[in-house]
């Protein structure tokens, strides 16, 4: 019995030793009043404050945290905004009929408003070293499977990825909390991890990514001790499910800062684990024609997105796997003797496969990367009706693009011709169109099909 008491009494005071430590090696809370920020509720979305309002009336405390306030810090309009509070995920939807209880890993509350969400996360307490498995779990890569420990609003603090993206706004006094130096680091540019990086990553890999992302969109430099620990855990990445893997792929490359993020991947050898059969193709020199391809697609996209036009996830993955397609492609001819066009359809299953090992591409989007580039097998056959059964394609628009990409990264003058005459196609009124066409006649037309004779059924003979 006096053991039992004895390393009770050992435990507590050592647990509040390293608590004593901890608090010590943080920077100490500032209260930034409204007349030093630049925050202001009409900045603010509507559906956030009746949010806030109804928690804090209830008698909860209900803060505005992440990405909003960060970006209202520095002037942008928000995404999206995020409200976390004591209240418990059941106690939320006890307050909005028009809330559902999401997520295993984490227990979130969404609180829908027509097609605006508010999220609203409980303050996440520390984990122990022994507690109930549905509420905290870790594997043994040290990933947290289990996140469901609530505590205080300055245990929350600690437990958010970034310093930038633990400031708290109150809608009550108009208040911005710093606990961790967050608004110095954005006032500096700077992306810090809180706590120690290596933990915080093999809790959850996917804040690698997340560090890259942050610092190509806000245009912040990752600060060493975040950033160096990256290159040799880059492969924790592996254990990240695919599905999770594809909508930050997403977030990445298709969120308007796709090339700087790209280029910040490839820096910090991230880009591997998202896209293995793409790597093994760089360069040093980083100049191929799928390099090429890679970097200007992206940055045409950026720009789509900047003059607010929409982007196409299958077409960005048509292009950047494009030259491991025809690699691929090129073996399977020489090694199996199939045709070209049967070696072509066998690559793209090989590709697209392991493609969704790494990141899950849904199948709706496979199926029009595969019309995108079975396309590109067509769009040299113009002869007949061909050309206008082609245009009337339903990628039509997006294979001319993918071609009119491969020719000038390849600096090919034939893919040029081809690009230029369906450039002029596509304008042409209808007499030019059947002009263009004719005027292929000396072009190889293509393998002809010949129809069998049909038989016939023999005569019955007159009787």
């Amino acid at each position: 019995m006096f053991t039992r008491v004895a390393n009770f009494c050992r435990k507590v005071l050592n647990r509040e030793d390293g608590a004593q430590q901890a608090h010590s090696a943080q920077p100490v809370m500032t209260v930034i009043p409204r007349d030093r920020h630049t925050i202001s509720r009409k900045d603010i979305s509507e559906n956030a404050l009746k949010v806030l309002y109804r928690l804090n009336k209830a008698g909860y405390e209900a803060w505005l945290v992440g990405g909003g306030v960060r970006d209202l810090l520095l002037g942008q309009k928000p995404k999206d905004f995020d409200v976390t509070t004591n209240a418990t995920p059941e106690q939320v939807r006890k307050l909005f009929r028009n809330c559902r209880l999401v997520g295993r890993r984490f227990r979130l509350a969404h609180v829908m408003f027509g097609p605006e969400i508010i999220e609203v996360a409980t303050f996440r307490g520390h984990h122990e070293a022994q507690t109930d498995r549905q509420l905290s779990q870790r594997g043994q890569n040290g990933m947290l499977l289990r996140d469901n420990i609530f505590g205080s609003i300055e245990e929350d603090a600690q437990r958010r990825d970034f310093t930038i993206n633990s400031l708290y706004y109150s809608s009550a006094d108009f208040t911005v909390r710093d606990y961790v130096g967050g608004l110095r680091d954005l006032q500096e540019k700077r992306i810090r991890l809180i706590g120690d990086p290596e933990t915080r990553y093999r809790e959850d890999p996917v804040r690698m990514l997340r560090a890259v992302r942050f610092a190509a969109k806000l245009g912040m430099t990752i600060s060493p001790e975040t950033g160096d620990p990256i290159p040799r855990l880059a492969n924790l990445l592996n254990d990240v499910p695919a599905a999770r893997l594809f909508e930050e792929s997403l977030k990445l490359l298709q969120a308007g800062h796709g090339y700087e993020t790209y280029r910040l991947l490839r820096e910090y050898q991230l880009f591997q684990p998202l896209f293995p059969s793409i790597t093994r193709y760089f360069t040093e020199s980083g100049d191929s024609p799928m390099e090429r391809i890679i970097a200007q697609v992206l940055k045409n996209t950026d720009n789509r997105i900047l003059n607010g036009k929409r982007v196409n996830p299958a077409f960005l993955f048509a292009a950047m796997l494009w030259y491991p397609l025809l690699e691929m492609a090129q073996k399977l001819t020489q090694e199996s003797g199939l045709t070209y066009y049967d070696a072509f359809a066998l690559a793209m299953n090989e590709v697209l496969d392991e493609a969704c090992r790494s990141i899950a591409i849904p199948k709706r989007i496979t199926s029009l990367i595969r019309d995108i580039w079975q396309l590109q097998l067509r769009l040299s056959r113009r002869q007949g009706k061909r050309a206008w059964r082609l245009m009337e394609h339903p990628k039509f628009r997006a294979a001319y693009d993918l071609l009119e990409q491969r020719a000038v990264a390849e600096n090919n003058g034939e893919l040029q011709r081809l690009t230029q005459w369906w450039g002029e196609f596509q304008v042409a009124p209808p007499p030019q169109q059947k002009n263009m066409v004719s005027q292929l006649g000396d072009e190889p037309s293509g393998r002809k099909r010949h129809r069998r004779p049909r038989r016939r059924a023999p005569r019955r003979e007159e009787k």
